[in-house]
């Protein structure tokens, strides 16, 4: 299998394509961070005469994330992540929402957030989702189940085990049920934990998983 891949990466408020961010408003506790980037692509691929691709993949993102101090121990934050699609013709409604959430974070005792977000089983998926294309596409993807960013998510997350315990992190989480949707993209109730106890800082950690969710057979809702 032969692919080539050219990327031409337009620098704004970005470095070789990094979504960089920009500190817009800080004061009083209260802060607000742009971030985004503008990505121009095509992508040729060659696998055999039935799976050829020519396209272009050009795109823009950007998004907002803010926190705001509500006393010296509990914060709350929240994060807006939007898609532009640049290959498509104008009218064809080609952007997404990709993050919606808001939050509290409460000092060691975690944060809680609900919104459109990252699933918990992406915390193990994310290691191999690290190349500018073709990356982390083995099991994880967008709107199925919580192995990426979904809609309908309750998370819990605790750093370092409510502080007695360095380097011991864990995530609960809650998705309510989506079945206003195309079947492959439908689920039921599920939850999902997961824990990162690190056996080193310098050299490995464990990612223990796992996740559950209930999922409409034909006909049923």
């Amino acid at each position: 299998m032969k692919r080539k891949v050219l990327a031409m990466l337009v620098p704004a408020l970005l470095v070789a394509g990094a979504a960089n961010a920009a500190e817009i408003y800080n004061k009083d506790g209260n802060k607000v961070d742009f971030y985004g980037k503008m990505v121009g692509e095509r992508i040729w691929s060659n696998t055999d005469d039935n799976n050829s691709e020519n396209e272009d993949t050009s795109y823009a993102r950007f998004g907002v994330k803010g926190e705001t101090q509500i006393t010296s121990e509990l914060t709350g934050f929240g994060q807006f992540e939007y898609n532009l699609d640049a290959s498509k013709p104008e009218g064809s409604n080609q952007e997404k929402t990709r993050l919606t959430f808001a939050g509290l974070k409460y000092n060691e005792l975690g944060s809680f957030d609900y919104g459109r977000n990252y699933g918990v089983a992406y915390d193990a998926a994310a290691y191999t989702d690290m190349l500018v294309e073709w990356g982390g596409d083995s099991w994880a993807s967008a709107d199925n189940f919580m192995n990426g960013r979904t809609n309908g998510v309750a998370t819990y997350r605790n750093s370092d085990f409510f502080g007695l315990v360095d380097g011991l992190n864990f995530a609960v989480q809650y998705q309510g049920k989506n079945s206003n949707r195309g079947v492959t993209k439908q689920n039921g109730d599920g939850y999902a934990l997961w824990i990162c106890p690190y056996i080193s800082r310098h050299l490995l950690s464990l990612n223990p998983l796992q996740a559950r969710c209930r999922r409409y057979s034909r006909g049923e809702r």
